[in-house]
């Protein structure tokens, strides 16, 4: 069994390694079938375990990766520093960052947005998980600080989310968006970002890799790839809570090559 993985194309350094898994090559059942890599969504704890184990033997990870239990937050936590592949305890966080080699930082998703980083010099990697709330919330800026480097020295990656033209939300998340813009220009690209649709209930579409673009931009990341995917239409190839509430979850991951 080999679970299936995109790799990013981006400029990183060749000692950094990335990836970002598929529903195929699995082994879980429907609804999540196949390579659902989360243990909180009511699937088969064995068949979620081998999946794991499949995913690091294919990408010839030497452990398993810094696997979180996500809350939609803002906390992002050094990945040695609670690294440890057998523990029972599965820390509280919605990103991890490492500068040491061989311990993978890894974000799960199904419809929120994924954010690789790295910096040019290949000395650290991060993982953020950044749905509406936590981006709006500023994890993305959080993920920047915890870079020795400058922020112009940064790369980042949006991986597989929602895409802007099923995301409906309401008048409420765009103005909690406004509220947290850095500057005027960030306010300019955060309406930008949301197309209001003729409905009764006044929601908006959102665009979330323009609101990541923006948000990143305002916190000095010029470099930034990614942002082509929509995880919604595209059943073959990643999971989607909206689409299917009861669903599996695609694993983000980037780590630091020994």
């Amino acid at each position: 069994m080999s679970i299936d993985v995109i790799t990013p194309q981006w400029p990183a350094p060749a000692n950094v390694g990335a990836a970002i898994s598929l529903r195929s090559g699995g082994c879980s059942s429907a609804p999540f079938d196949q390579s659902n890599l989360a243990l909180h969504v009511q699937d088969q704890p064995e068949t979620v375990l081998a999946n794991r184990h499949s995913l690091a033997e294919s990408l010839k990870l030497p452990a398993q990766p810094l696997w979180l239990d996500q809350v939609h937050g803002t906390d992002i936590i050094y990945a040695p520093g609670v690294y440890a592949p057998e523990s029972a305890d599965t820390p509280r966080a919605d990103g991890s960052y490492s500068d040491q080699a061989g311990v993978a930082c890894v974000v799960l998703t199904a419809d929120c947005l994924p954010v690789l980083f790295c910096d040019r010099a290949g000395t650290q990697v991060a993982a953020a998980h950044a749905g509406w709330r936590g981006l709006c919330g500023g994890i993305l800026r959080k993920t920047v600080a915890t870079f020795k480097q400058s922020p112009d020295q940064l790369l980042a990656y949006l991986g597989p989310a929602i895409g802007p033209q099923v995301f409906e939300v309401g008048g409420e998340v765009l103005q909690a968006f406004l509220d947290q813009a850095q500057n005027p220009q960030q306010q300019q690209a955060i309406n930008a970002a949301f197309s209001a649709q003729r409905s009764a209930e006044g929601k908006y579409l959102a665009d979330l890799y323009a609101l990541a673009r923006a948000e990143l931009s305002a916190s000095g990341v010029s470099q930034i790839y990614g942002g082509d995917y929509c995880s919604y239409s595209d059943s073959e190839r990643f999971y989607s809570y909206r689409r299917e509430p009861k669903t599996g979850r695609n694993g983000s991951l980037i780590w630091l090559r020994g």
